[in-house]
């Protein structure tokens, strides 16, 4: 058996190689011994899952491990964001969430997270208690079950639905109103992936035209990497030119990254979008503070910070030293290369449901072409040039 080690999100492996039901378990039961040995087995545990093959049959196997250590489990009924379950986290005050996602990998993967009770990325020192509790289990380990029908009954497993929260919660961060004057027609494509419906109902609940494409579950993804970036989105810019739309937004497999076109068919790269959207803040919202980005992540960041005197930290690759920053010292955005992003008053976890509605606000109060913000920026600070290969 191959070795099981928890990456920069969780772990993640081939479906019937190495992601089996028994390593889930595997994983679930060291997750339980955590929480336990951290005294939190009280406060619960929320379970959500993606779009991919066997999601729903994967959480419910982990939902029966946290059942039968009589942790309290909310599981979604249907296949949840990342960003919404770690959310729900906040919501219900628990011990932290299990996500079943491989996010934007190949369609063969799957994968496990844990995200703690602070709502963000796991950082080594817990996943490397977990994965201290793998290596003993596997040696010589008690994995305990209890079957979902049965801790149903006793009220060890609950269902919760998190949507309207969420998107709730999602109001209270952004410029609504500027959103709903707008006017803007908006094409979206969650990629088949868990993301389906959310961007799209809290547009059209402020009055915006919305286009939706590759809204199906497909485990598949449409032969496709369900990843937003450049390569992925020819049918998003097709569909963008169809209905003469002003913007196209792409969420990946969980939705917690996030890809943007313009009208012209222009695609803006994550350092793109994090540059414009820290000047929005600054301009806009008047926020000062702090900045995290990771050390592969655009110094037009830096740029823009120095001169609003707004401090910039850089981190290692991976969100969870960015949302280490955010909780340690309140930055007010944290953003990747890789698409990942989120801002002061949400979770410190990466967002691409927030990101593409942040961005859609800064056009709306800018009442300018994205490509125009650009340039406005090039003229003052310089122009940078970055690409991504993944």
């Amino acid at each position: 058996m191959s070795e099981i080690k928890f990456g920069t999100d969780g772990w993640r492996a081939i479906i019937a190689e190495q992601f089996t039901f028994d390593n889930v378990r595997l994983v679930s039961q060291a997750i339980a011994d955590y929480i336990k040995a951290a005294n939190m087995e009280k406060a619960g545990i929320v379970i959500g899952y993606d779009n991919r093959f066997l999601s729903e049959e994967f959480a419910a196997a982990a939902a029966e491990v946290m059942a039968g250590n009589w942790i309290k489990v909310y599981l979604t009924p249907y296949a949840v964001p990342t960003p919404v379950v770690a959310y729900t986290v906040t919501m219900k005050e628990t011990a932290g969430a299990v996500m079943l996602t491989a996010s934007h990998n190949p369609p063969y993967y799957h994968g496990i997270k844990f995200i703690p009770h602070y709502a963000g990325p796991a950082m080594p020192e817990i996943t490397n208690k977990i994965m201290e509790n793998v290596k003993r289990l596997q040696e010589n380990g008690d994995i305990k079950i209890e079957k979902a029908e049965e801790a149903e009954k006793t009220g060890l497993i609950q269902y919760v639905q998190p949507q309207n929260n969420y998107l709730y919660h999602l109001q209270k961060l952004l410029d609504t109103e500027a959103i709903k004057k707008s006017g803007l027609k908006v094409v979206v494509d969650p990629m088949h992936g868990a993301g389906i419906g959310y961007l799209e109902k809290f547009l059209i609940s402020l009055g915006l035209e919305v286009v939706t494409i590759n809204a199906n579950r497909d485990a598949f993804f449409g032969g496709l990497l369900p990843d937003p970036s450049e390569d992925n989105l020819a049918s998003l810019k097709f569909k963008i030119r169809e209905h003469e739309a002003d913007l196209g937004f792409a969420l990946d497999g969980d939705a917690d990254r996030l890809g943007v076109i313009d009208n012209r068919g222009n695609y803006l790269s994550p350092n793109q979008i994090l540059f414009m959207l820290l000047r929005h803040l600054i301009k806009t919202r008047k926020w000062q503070g702090l900045v995290a980005r990771t050390v592969a992540t655009t110094h037009m960041l830096d740029l823009i910070a120095q001169e609003h005197k707004v401090v910039v930290e850089e981190t290692p690759v991976g969100f969870k030293y960015i949302g280490d920053l955010m909780l340690r010292k309140g930055a007010f955005l944290g953003g990747e290369e890789s698409g990942g992003l989120s801002i002061r008053g949400h979770v410190p976890e990466k967002d691409g449901i927030l990101g593409c509605l942040l961005f859609l606000e800064m056009i709306a109060v800018e009442g300018k072409s994205p490509m125009d913000i650009m340039e406005d920026i090039f003229k003052t600070y310089g122009r940078l040039v970055s690409r991504r290969l993944d």
